[in-house]
């Protein structure tokens, strides 16, 4: 998917630019400080906010750190193993999405709802914006548990600066409210949204994700509250605009390919997708991004179309360190010869154990024309992110048509009220998520005689507990591109079923406890500028800011 630059340059730029008063008179000009604003754009912040979600490389980095490991989907890179795949609390690690999301993509998304929530020309952006700070607030409940929501964003406005911490309750049925009152507030005669870079300012495509994120925040809710995630999940189906139906419909943020270092610039500059730029890697030839034997056994041992979109096996020591356009794909010579791939174990680096080589006909060749190549034997058959995943232009995911189909072949299981059957809608579900790699990340197309033999493999099982298992496993894998989903649904789902890095021999090594921790652990600083109400949070969690205490809708089973 090709996306205009220029347009997200412009208004990325419409951020950044800063106003000066104009006055004649002199006083007024001497006294007023040209590098500040007197007005922001509401719509340039929700750019910003939008921007931020994959673009802020110090955020992003908590994906890279812990989810992908707790998630089982990646393994062997250094901070994926140290940190989630070994369960090591690191205070300055854990707290990255939440000291940074707070003070820059809440606050502007909370500044510009006050100032346009009684304006009747700015109803849109206005709505816009409650859906969008809705969507980042659930990354930063699901992850953390209670957390500051009604008076979040709000020192300025109203001096509000030691924020109380709503439970994760109170969190979710304003959520419903909120979605459902912006929805219900989109006017097509009013204000224009100008600085959308998922649906450029289409208000009929934001219903859609209003109502959608409904149906996956009532999901989410289902085991502790079901009568209410019964409610809310049908009212959704049946809300104005609809439901996300096809991959037109997919809530993707739109970043631009750049080129890209970690230096300082990388840090303030959102107009990339960091995320992939991260799993690339600052270093890519000696600590690349590694899938875990979890995830890349599930696809190749199933028959998966996806695991070699996914996956690949690469020789990288000729690759550009800022571009992975020079790697030496091995992948199709494994195959051609039955070479075993040795993914990596949760818990595990990627020396651990050092792989076995063998005798690679294409780095033997390459090794006689090209002195950088220093050929023994090619131990790279560790299956690595494919190239495709490492651009800066990859898409943000915020939701999928493909998630939804997931969410509603669920529904149906639960016997709620769901138009369609249960192996319809996990089919369809399995070809969405299939076609969405396809579309978004240049991916090969999956014929439908290819996908039919493959679903006829592996189908949705007969036992209500089996289909809850196919559904969630799909879903998993879907997410992918998704960590923060993939992890907040895993705990939620409990599937698939993930194994303690102590069931690999790596105990001895899991300072943070043996099984794998269900939140990350709210800031340190927290318990010194917002003691109160940070103790006030702990005390309704057994008074310990403990990662193994689960939150509000997680039901432990």
């Amino acid at each position: 998917m090709k996306y205009n630059h220029s347009y997200i340059t412009s208004i990325l730029m419409a951020c950044m630019m800063l106003v000066a008063a104009c006055s004649d008179d002199y006083m007024e000009k001497m006294n007023t400080d040209p590098s500040k604003a007197d007005s922001i754009d509401p719509n340039a912040q929700l750019t910003t906010a939008q921007l931020q979600t994959y673009g802020d490389l110090n955020m992003v980095e908590i994906y890279r750190n812990y989810h992908y490991g707790f998630t089982q989907q990646l393994m062997g890179c250094w901070n994926t193993t140290n940190y989630g795949g070994r369960h090591t609390l690191d205070n300055s690690e854990v707290g990255r999405l939440w000291t940074l999301f707070y003070p820059s993509a809440i606050k502007n998304l909370v500044d510009a709802g006050y100032r346009t929530m009684d304006d009747p020309e700015k109803v849109n952006i206005h709505a816009a914006l409650s859906i969008y700070k809705v969507y980042m607030m659930s990354i930063i409940t699901d992850i953390y548990g209670d957390a500051p929501y009604s008076e979040a964003g709000k020192g300025f406005l109203e001096s509000i600066f030691n924020l109380r911490y709503d439970t994760q309750e109170e969190i979710y049925r304003n959520f419903f409210i909120d979605l459902k009152t912006a929805v219900d507030n989109f006017d097509a005669t009013k204000d224009r949204i100008t600085g959308d870079v998922i649906y450029n300012g289409d208000i009929q495509q934001w219903k859609k994700l209003a109502n959608s994120l409904r149906l996956r925040f009532a999901m989410h809710v289902s085991e502790v509250a079901p009568e209410l995630a019964r409610k809310e999940f049908e009212e959704a189906l049946a809300a104005d605009g609809g439901i996300m139906e096809s991959g037109a419909d997919d809530a993707l943020i739109k970043y631009m390919d750049r080129a890209f270092s970690f230096g300082s610039e990388a840090y303030s500059d959102y107009r990339s997708n960091a995320l992939s730029q991260l799993l690339f890697g600052a270093n890519p030839a000696n600590n690349p991004s590694y899938l875990c034997s979890t995830l890349f056994n599930q696809l190749y041992n199933s028959g998966d179309p996806r695991t070699f979109m996914i996956s690949r096996c690469y020789y990288d020591g000729l690759m550009d360190a800022t571009s992975p356009d020079n790697r030496i794909d091995l992948t199709d010579e494994m195959l051609e010869n039955n070479i075993p791939f040795q993914p990596r174990d949760p818990g595990a680096y990627s020396w651990e154990p050092w792989p076995s080589g063998y005798d690679s006909k294409i780095l033997e060749e390459l090794a006689e024309n090209n002195p950088l190549i220093e050929y023994s034997v090619a131990r790279e058959t560790e299956p690595k992110v494919a190239n495709n995943f490492l651009k800066g232009d990859n898409p943000g995911v915020v939701m999928t048509s493909a998630e939804v189909k997931f969410l509603l072949a669920e529904a149906a299981l639960k016997k709620w009220n769901v138009s369609n059957s249960v192996d319809n809608l996990y089919k369809e579900g399995v070809r969405a998520a299939i076609d969405f790699l396809t579309d978004n990340y240049d991916c090969a197309a999956v014929s439908d005689e290819d996908f039919e033999a493959f679903i006829q493999t592996n189908g949705i099982g007969y036992t209500d507990e089996q289909r809850k298992e196919a559904i969630n496993t799909q879903a998993w894998i879907l997410h992918f591109t998704n960590p923060s989903e993939a992890w907040a649904n895993v705990r939620r789902s409990g599937y698939p079923k993930l194994k303690s890095p102590a069931e690999y021999s790596f105990g001895q090594f899991l300072t943070g406890g043996t099984e794998i921790p269900v939140r990350l652990c709210y800031p340190v600083l927290e318990s010194s500028y917002n003691k109160q109400n940070y103790e006030e949070a702990l005390s309704r969690m057994g008074g310990t800011n403990s990662w193994n205490i689960p939150v509000w809708w997680h039901k432990v089973k």
